[in-house]
């Protein structure tokens, strides 16, 4: 009964510690410009890359790391977004949703 008992624990901390490494790596994942959201909002990684004549609403220093919907750090070159939970987006990225940061 002992060797079953410590096998159990000693599998459950290894499991444990695989699901929260498995999470970490999946929060870092980064939204791809086909990713079906990601294209209905126009989102791009480069925001100098948005089309201006399909995105009248762009402007020049608009940028997801100047947005009021992403999550990252100050001078990061990534971060979270409120739009694609799970994901991280380019901070000079762009997407239509795009709302200045106040």
């Amino acid at each position: 009964m002992k060797n079953s008992r410590r096998q159990f624990m000693i599998l459950s901390a290894a499991g444990a510690c695989t699901l929260a490494l498995n999470g970490k790596v999946q929060a870092q994942a980064m939204v791809a410009e086909t990713d079906p959201q990601a294209a209905a909002l126009g989102y791009k990684a480069d925001a100098s890359k948005v089309d201006k004549a399909k995105y009248a609403k762009y402007a020049a220093p608009q940028a997801c790391g100047n947005c009021s919907l992403y999550q990252g750090a100050a001078g990061s070159a990534a971060g979270g977004c409120a739009l694609f939970a799970g994901k991280q987006v380019s901070a000079k990225g762009w997407c239509s949703a795009y709302a200045k940061k106040a």
